[in-house]
């Protein structure tokens, strides 16, 4: 969609059947038939294989090569992903392609394709950079998404066969048998067949019909209109799906002269240009200068147009000035590709997130939010937070920082749908949904201080001069007001706000009918005009088009070539030409397309008046693709995307967004196009391609903060999705939005926004915190404590206590002391009693971690009455939990048994959470310690088995896979129960499939066939040698050369013992094949 092939070379295909030219074909340049005496000749793609191989590979920006390590360890995760490839299928689904197969030694993916619109997607995904984005998604895991400075030192190359590519595409346009093409040569009618043929100029667009095996095909020319017969042999198919699509989708011929001499520079330009040559008017709105004269611009000059709007430096006229004999090098050129002529015009794509400023900085802060400040930690509780770094592949020497903690030293902000295009309705259906609206029509009082209020009830029924003198002076201004605005304006607000008192339109239009007389009896030109125009466009409103056309053609020819309302010549002649082009008179009024087309693109700000100026504006960009500039394909693609939002046609503007991305090297534009693309990849539910066009985008935002925040929503919620996630539970955020919000942090940082840095802070900490990395959350908790400290008490205050929380995580609890120990005096002031018990909490969790036993103890106990004395039943639990935890360790078992039973018989009288369960999972796990400690073997496996509960009634697998593996060693160590035992290892195996750890998954089906070997049964056997083949299958798929080869030679061992011997050897053969070669 909007996507293109930067295909370098000759098209791969020829388009000939083979035949020698008679003299009855049309004459063809010889230039041309040399050029193509050795293609191929067939218009049939031969012998085309149609899978197409996509390769990568992982390089670093800094070092401009492979990053060896990152690339093995994507290597070896598509290498799991070989087997079970559902989620790469899933990826390239997203993508527009189908996945054929997988290729992890080479790096490659064989995909292909069955549609004309899945080649056209995948390019444009492809040529955008989603493709590249999308596999960092699916190859790397939080270790790399959590190192800033690697992911912006990374980007991944992806590469495909070119030609290959368009060798499938044009066998696909081939088989639709309708296409556009573009005339290689000149071609001219033979003189006995004049009229069957069509005559073409090189270069020249022609809409084809494929007749198989025909050396001539019948095309129209997009330039005249003219239909005919067209030699194959000189006739090249568009390469760009996006021109294809366009063209057959906006059907319709563009008058260009097909002798163009304009010889400029193919860049947008302003300011002031000279004449080449004297050039004299042969209409009233056109210009005369003379040779050498400088013209001012109005507006701009952009490359692909006839006109441009001029004003002499000599006379002071304006008009419009023909492009093609001014100075290209006299004027200031802009960027090659800005779509965008003002700041105004780059914030109207930016009202998309706007209003939902609010909802995402709630979403946000509700994120953010910590009870750190009112409840009481828990001792060890991130073990059932988070998952141990020993769960994922371990860590590559590309994951790793250049020391502990370097990477929090200085911030580094991150630097870097299936077309849905509805069928366009028709004009008169939207006219007539227009007709059928009902306006508000106010009352005087509540009118706002209008410029004008006519009340049409005090019309007398003959038609005198006063009645109408207020809105003839009203509308007789020379020039353009500020008050005129609303007689332009999309909504037609100036009616509803001038006239009242009146029952039907038609009342209204015979009055100002009766106006537009009086005007013209006394010679009022500008009121003539506007009178005209809103006739106009009131007629247009009763589909009545041709009353229309005759309307605003009187206010064009009233107006005499005057430009001093540029606003009101701009919209009659847009809609004028809108009413040309819907009734197909074209040839009535030529100049006046082109030059409507002008007043359409050039100036900049310009609102729209009708809903009829698509047309217009789909004219303008068959002139870009027709005359090949790419500087006003670009602006037509910027002027559709925000008609068409303006139109809340949403579905309808991915193409052009699409395109306009791709077409823009300007940062800006890049920028804005990325925003509406990711806000419409959502609203299709393309979650890969949402969070790949919102990573892409740049640092700087559109509108201030907001389109940022509005951004890291969107990321958050469509990270949500890509993973299968309902919603994110317990707080948690992907490591995936790290980046999103890094870039969201850089953005509030240059906009001193101090609240939302501090949340986007909060929030990144406890990214971190998730996946035990505290370095990363400790640089962002110190970030957000000198924030709230500029902020309030309160939210220094907190944060304090959760960089001394990250502290204490991290090992250092002698820092953590340092930022506590302060409040103990400062709290004694207060009456925060809450407060004060937090603080002891953490200030006992930081002493156990010194070895200061008897301390720690007497800040829980102090924890504990500061709970009691306000009756928290939590925070009694947690502190009775932590004596406990500090006992265990430190003195007999009997006090921490009871501490912990009572913690337990606490938190069994608390109302059901998630938080408070997991909480009773860790302090289960400790009273299981105690009571298998003391023998106690029965209570012990009793508290396991209902930590285990607690972690199956949320699903929460992190604390079911801490609880579970004590249970495994439970009944293999403590109280071997061999049928109990591979129960629970097979619950472990099932939550490491769920985690999507192979490593563990490997590991555990290698215990797991031990285990059923050693009942030593037929069918546990059996079972055994399936667990074993399976973890060869996952130690062949990561590359463990030794654990493979250590299954090879345990298959071998129970065939053995199944008496199986034809394949012992087999087996062994393979064990030892390796390493003796």
């Amino acid at each position: 969609m909007g996507g293109c092939f930067c295909i370098p070379g000759e098209p791969s295909l020829s388009w000939g059947p083979g035949k020698d030219t008679s003299s009855k074909d049309p004459t063809i340049s010889s230039e041309f038939i040399s050029s193509s005496e050795n293609k191929e000749k067939c218009f049939l793609p031969q012998n085309m294989i149609p899978d197409l191989t996509l390769s990568f590979s992982v390089k670093s920006r800094s070092r401009r090569c492979v990053n060896g390590p990152l690339q093995e360890a994507a290597r070896r995760r598509l290498w799991a992903l070989e087997n079970e490839d559902q989620e790469v299928r899933a990826l390239f689904k997203d993508l527009s392609a189908r996945l054929v197969g997988i290729q992890s030694q080479k790096a490659q993916f064989l995909i292909t394709f069955k549609t004309m619109e899945e080649i056209w997607k995948f390019s444009t995904y492809l040529n955008l950079g989603y493709v590249s984005t999308c596999l960092e998604h699916l190859l790397f895991d939080h270790k790399y998404w959590l190192n800033c400075r690697l992911v912006e030192d990374t980007e991944i190359h992806v590469s495909i066969d070119d030609k290959h590519l368009e060798t499938i595409y044009l066998g696909l346009l081939i088989q639709e048998g309708h296409f556009f093409c573009r005339a290689m040569c000149s071609v001219a009618q033979p003189a006995e067949k004049e009229g069957e043929y069509l005559t073409l100029c090189e270069n020249e667009l022609i809409s084809v019909k494929m007749a198989e095996g025909e050396s001539k095909w019948e095309g129209v020319s997009l330039v005249t209109g003219q239909r005919g017969l067209v030699p194959v042999s000189a006739l090249e198919p568009l390469l760009l799906p996006f021109h294809q699509w366009f063209l057959k989708n906006f059907p319709g011929s563009c008058g260009l002269s097909r002798k163009r001499d304009w010889t400029g520079s193919y860049q947008i330009g302003r300011g002031k240009c000279k004449a080449w040559k004297e050039c004299e008017r042969e209409e009233k709105d056109e210009l005369n200068f003379h040779q050498g004269e400088s013209i001012e611009i109005i507006g701009f000059v952009i490359p692909g147009l006839q006109w441009f709007i001029g004003k002499s430096a000599l006379s002071g006229e304006v008009g419009f000035v023909p492009t093609r004999i001014i100075d290209p090098d006299s004027y200031s050129p802009m960027s090659k590709n800005s779509a965008f002529f003002s700041d105004e015009e780059k914030c109207s794509l930016g009202f998309l997130g706007s209003d939902r400023k609010a909802e995402c900085v709630s979403f946000l802060r509700t994120l953010a939010q910590t009870d750190i400040t009112s409840v009481y930690q828990l001792s060890g509780f991130e073990s059932i937070q988070s998952l141990p770094n020993d769960l994922s592949v371990s860590q590559s020497e590309g994951f790793k920082e250049t020391r502990p903690g370097g990477a929090w030293e200085e911030h580094q902000a991150v630097g870097s749908g299936q077309s849905s295009s509805s069928e366009d309705s028709s004009l008169e259906e939207e006219l007539l949904s227009a007709a059928s609206d009902t306006y508000h029509l106010p009352e005087p009082d509540n009118l706002d201080d209008p410029e004008l209020l006519m009340n049409l009830n005090t019309a007398q029924e003959e038609e005198e001069a006063e009645n109408f003198a207020p809105l003839l002076a009203f509308l007789d201004h020379e020039g353009y007001a500020d008050h005129f605005k609303s007689l332009y304006d999309f909504s037609f607000s100036f009616l509803t706000s001038s006239f009242y008192s009146y029952s039907e339109e038609d009342e209204l239009m015979a009055y100002l009918e009766a106006s537009r007389k009086w005007a013209k009896r006394s010679h009022m030109t500008w009121a003539h005009a506007r009178l005209c125009f809103l006739l106009g466009r009131l007629s247009v409103r009763k589909v009545k088009l041709s009353q229309a056309r005759v309307y605003f053609e009187e206010a064009i020819h009233i107006l005499n070539g005057a430009f001093k309302d540029l606003s009101l010549v701009a919209a009659l002649y847009i809609n004028l030409a809108a009413i040309y082009l819907r009734q197909r008179l074209r040839h009535k009024g030529s100049s006046l397309l082109e030059k409507a087309g002008t007043l359409l693109a050039c100036l900049p700000d310009r609102e729209y008046s009708a809903m009829s100026e698509l047309d217009v504006v789909a004219y303008v960009l068959r002139q870009g693709i027709v005359s090949g500039s790419c500087p006003l394909e670009a602006r037509a693609c910027f002027l559709a995307i925000r008609l068409l939002l303006n139109l809340g046609r949403h579905d309808e503007v991915l193409p052009f967004a699409e395109r306009l991305q791709l077409l823009s090297g300007h940062p800006s534009t890049s920028d804005a196009a990325a925003t509406i693309l990711s806000f419409l990849y959502d609203k299709k539910y393309l979650p890969h391609l949402a969070v790949a066009s919102a990573r892409l985008r740049g640092t700087q935002s559109v509108q201030g903060m907001t389109l940022p925040i509005w951004q890291v929503h969107l990321v958050l919620q469509n990270i949500t999705k890509l993973l299968g996630i309902s919603s994110p539970s317990w707080g948690e955020v992907s490591s995936l939005a790290c980046p999103a919000l890094r870039q969201a942090l850089t953005s509030c940082e240059e906009q001193a926004d101090w609240s939302t840095q501090r949340v986007l802070c909060l929030i990144l900490s406890k990214v971190y915190l998730q996946h035990r990395s505290p370095d990363g959350a400790i640089h962002y908790l110190s970030q957000a404590l000198r924030l709230g400290q500029l902020l309030s008490e309160q939210e220094a205050f907190e944060s304090s206590l959760c960089l001394a929380w990250a502290y204490l995580l991290s090992s250092q609890p002698k820092k953590a002391l340092d930022i506590l120990e302060p409040f103990l005096y400062s709290l004694k002031e207060t009456e925060s009693v809450i407060h004060k018990g937090v603080v002891y909490n953490l200030m006992g969790l930081a002493l156990q971690g010194e070895g200061r036993v008897y301390r720690a103890a007497k800040s829980y106990l102090r924890a504990l009455n500061r709970a009691q004395e306000v009756g928290d039943v939590r925070n009694q639990a947690v502190a009775l939990a932590n004596l406990g935890h500090l006992t265990l360790k430190s003195w007999p078992q009997q006090p921490a048994r009871n501490y912990l039973l009572q913690s337990v018989q606490l938190y069994s009288t608390l109302q059901a959470s998630m938080e408070t369960d997991m909480e009773l999972v860790q302090v289960l796990l400790w009273l299981a310690q105690v009571q298998v400690y003391g023998r106690q073997l029965a209570s012990g496996r009793f508290c396991y088995e209902m930590a285990l509960l607690f972690g199956l009634r949320h699903q929460h697998l992190k604390s079911q896979l801490q609880v579970t593996k004590s249970l495994c060693h439970f009944y293999s160590s403590v109280s071997p129960n061999p049928a109990a035992c591979i129960t629970y290892h097979e619950h472990w195996l099932t939550l490491a499939q769920q985690l999507r750890d192979r490593e563990m998954e490997g590991r555990l089906l290698e215990s797991l066939g031990q285990l059923y070997r050693n009942l030593n049964t037929s069918r546990s056997l059996r079972r055994s040698l399936t667990c074993i083949k399976e973890s060869l299958r996952i130690f062949t798929d990561l590359g463990e050369r030794d654990k493979a080869a250590e299954a090879w030679l345990g298959a071998g061992r129970l065939h053995y013992l199944m008496q199986e011997d034809e394949l012992v050897e087999l087996y062994l053969q393979t064990r030892i094949g390796p390493r003796h070669p």
